[in-house]
This record gives C-alpha cells, structure tokens and sequence, in this order.
C-alpha cells in the first residue's frame, strides 16, 4: 500500500543498525532529534541497539551488525569475489523478516518521515539495507538517508560479492528518498557514482548554548584517573582504530617534553582489536604516560563494576588542556567540534575533509601534515604555555563554529527537507 506524504503526520522515525553510545552515527541522530522535536515532531527509533525510552524504541536485534546471523552473512559477503547461493539465501530471508520489522515500526507509531542514519550508506548490514530501500519502494513513505560515510570510503569492503546489493541499496535511487551527505566530497562523490544529488548538511553542535564548568560530578575527573595538578592532560576523543592515527597523538606527548598524560576516551568498537595492541605497544615504547578509558567513559554517566563513576565524554573536555585529533580520515569530525565547543586548543592532522570543508573557515589549529613535525611540537608548547594565545584561538574558533555548524544551521535545511517531503515535486 503506497503512502502518500501527509503534512498531519508529525511523526518521524529513525532507522540504524545502532542508535546508542558515543559513535558519530548516533551522535549525530540525536542532534537531529532534537531539532526535529523543535519543528513539532516526535521522534521514534529503529535499530538492533537503543537506548531511548521504550515507548519510543523499536528494537529488532537483527538489525545490529553484531548479531551472530548479520555476521555469518557479511563474512560470505566481504573478501570474497563470489558467493554462495546459501548465503544469497539468508541475505534474502533477513531481509523479509526486517522488512516486515520496518512496516510494524511504521504502523505502530504512525510515521510520516523515515530518517535513515547511515544503513544506505555503508553495508555493515546489508540484509537491513535492502529491506529499507524495499520498504520505501513499495510504501512510497518519504525518507531522508543521512549519510556519514560511503562504502567505497572504506577498503575492507572493495574486495566482496555482492556489488549487486550494494548497487540496488547503498544507497538506493528511489523518489521519495532525500539524500543528505556530511562533507563536499561524499556530495561530489555520490553525484559521479551514482547520479544521485544529496544536500550537504555538516555536523553540528549547540553552539548557541555554551558550555558550563564542570558539576559536581564530573569535578574530580582528574584525580580519578592520576592527572597531576601540574601535567598537561591531553585528551584523545576518539575510538581505537587505525585511521584515527593514534601513534602521532602518542609522539607528540612524548617529544613535548613536558609532565603529560594522555587519555584515550573510547573502545576500539567494530574493526578488531589488533590496533589497540599496537596503541598500547607504542606508547610503551615511545614512554608515554597514556591511559586508555572505554571501562570509564560510557555515554550516559552511571555506576560501574566496584561502584565507581563512570563519565561522559563531554565530561573529560572541561578537564583537558590540548585535544589530539590526528585522523588520517574522517567522514566530517565531530571531536573538532567538540574541542571547539569546549574552548580546546587541537591539534589536527590534514586530513581530506578537514582541509576542503573545515580548513578554509580560518579556524586556529596546531596542524600536522601525515607526522609529527618540529613545528607542530613547538607550536603544541607555546600554545599550552600561553594562556593569552589560547584565549585567543579558542574564542576565535568558538565564533567561528557558531557560525558555520551551530543548531541553526541544521534547522534551516532540515526545514527545507521537511517541506521537500511533504509537498513533493
């Protein structure tokens, strides 16, 4: 039964293989919410992973890439140049069973809008992609694919079997779906590819809302993990994975030549843990006082094993006194703006999106070019030793991001998005 955009339907559903914890696809979905929320929606959610009030979740744990049935199907999928028919078999049978999901989720909540966080963009569950793009093909509902970064973006999935799913639905070229894209590079890249025009919407932040000191929870932040009141605290903000360029993050702190600690925030999550052996190796080697904090940092604050306070992210920033960002790739980088939000100098690696979109706005960064330089160290130096200076770039690179990735940015063009769905063509 085909559905006809209606404008009474204030309803909007989120789809993912996870919504939940401090990953940028999640991130993101809940600034969208919000804003959302702001134009007179209610938000549901979709995925294998939540962490929304149950009246608003719809939870299918096949939807998860984890789930042992996705996993057994991506690795016939990935590495491999054909596959076998009982693998053709399960994609299809998952995909039936999700489909029918998404159907439940849109008749039990009513929905009027499908926002799609990133499960059309990169096949880490590709039965959940052609149900979606299944779904919206013959339902007619209207959708916006929200993608933060493509498969032909990530090598492990070059090599596979499947070039005709990921044809069909990663992403799909269907009418009622809007396509929204995070950088000016997935834009151009997904019009060549795919002849597909996107909107490019940045990441954001509440800029608008600055941040406060720390509370009283979050106030003894660095007596619990051993930061002395007179080391630098440098704060790596990011998961454990090899594009996140840890290595330069750890020479850096050691060829400062100051007392510093460096704090790693998130787990290495869904690309092995071989990296973190060479992190912890390295920093060993390179004798570098570095903690890493995946047991500690969760995304809601809570008690953990022994009763201890397990913090936020956003609770380490106020606490820092330099952010590394030193990724060799980045679908956008929300750690940027993170570190901008909390008035953080940062040192950042040129990597692709950074010097096209982020670079040429004129913000203040330390930058590196692929290695830890000479300059780059002194420069990290003056700047933790000069506290005018870092005032300066902070405030300059705090008005600056106000400018071009605040909230209102966002709710301008998602504005237009909204009326694109309900008044069509």
């Amino acid at each position: 039964m085909v559905m006809s955009p209606c404008p009474e339907k204030k309803q909007v559903g989120f789809i993912s293989t996870r919504l939940a914890g401090t990953d940028g696809v999640s991130l993101e979905a809940r600034k969208w919410a919000d804003v959302f929320k702001k134009e007179g929606f209610k938000c549901f959610y979709f995925a294998g992973e939540l962490e929304y009030p149950p009246e608003q979740s719809f939870l299918v744990k096949e939807a998860h890439f984890t789930h042992p049935d996705i996993v057994e199907i991506q690795r016939g999928c990935f590495g491999v140049h054909t596959r076998s028919p009982e693998v053709t078999r399960k994609i299809h049978e998952m995909s039936d069973y999700l489909k029918k999901r998404i159907y439940e989720f849109i008749h039990e909540f009513d929905l009027g809008i499908l926002v799609i966080e990133n499960a059309l963009a990169i096949p880490m569950n590709i039965p959940l992609g052609i149900a979606i793009t299944e779904a919206i093909a013959e339902s007619g509902i209207c959708a916006i694919a929200h993608h933060h970064d493509f498969f032909w973006e990530r090598q492990r999935f070059l090599t596979n079997s499947v070039w005709d799913y990921l044809n069909m639905a990663f992403p799909p070229n269907l009418p009622p779906i809007h396509h929204v894209v995070i950088n000016s590079s997935a834009d151009n890249q997904l019009s060549l590819r795919t002849g597909i025009s996107a909107t490019l919407i940045p990441n954001v932040m509440d800029f608008e809302n600055e941040a406060g000191p720390p509370d009283v929870y979050a106030q003894d932040v660095r007596e619990r993990f051993d930061i002395p009141a007179d080391a630098v605290f440098v704060l790596q903000p990011t998961r454990v994975v090899r594009r996140k360029g840890i290595e330069h993050a750890i020479e850096l702190v050691s060829r400062l030549g100051m007392k510093a600690k460096l704090l790693i925030s998130h787990a290495s999550g869904d690309e092995g843990y071989d990296y973190e052996g060479r992190v912890r190796d390295y920093a060993q080697l390179m004798d570098t006082d570095t903690m890493f904090l995946s047991d500690s940092v969760m995304n809601q604050r809570c008690l953990i094993e022994g009763g201890c306070k397990a913090y936020t992210p956003f609770d380490l920033y106020p606490h820092c006194d330099l952010v590394t960002y030193p990724s060799d790739f980045e679908g956008f980088g929300n750690a940027f703006l993170e570190a901008i939000y909390f008035r953080k100098p940062i040192v950042v690696n040129n990597y692709s999106i950074y010097t096209v979109d982020i670079k040429p706005k004129g913000f203040k960064v330390i930058e590196m070019n692929g290695y830890v330089t000479n300059e780059s160290i002194e420069l990290a130096r003056e700047i933790l030793k000069n506290k005018d200076m870092r005032a300066k770039w902070v405030e300059h690179n705090y008005q600056l991001a106000r400018r071009h990735y605040s909230y209102s940015v966002l709710q301008r063009r998602l504005r237009n998005l909204i009326y694109d769905c309900f008044v069509p063509g």
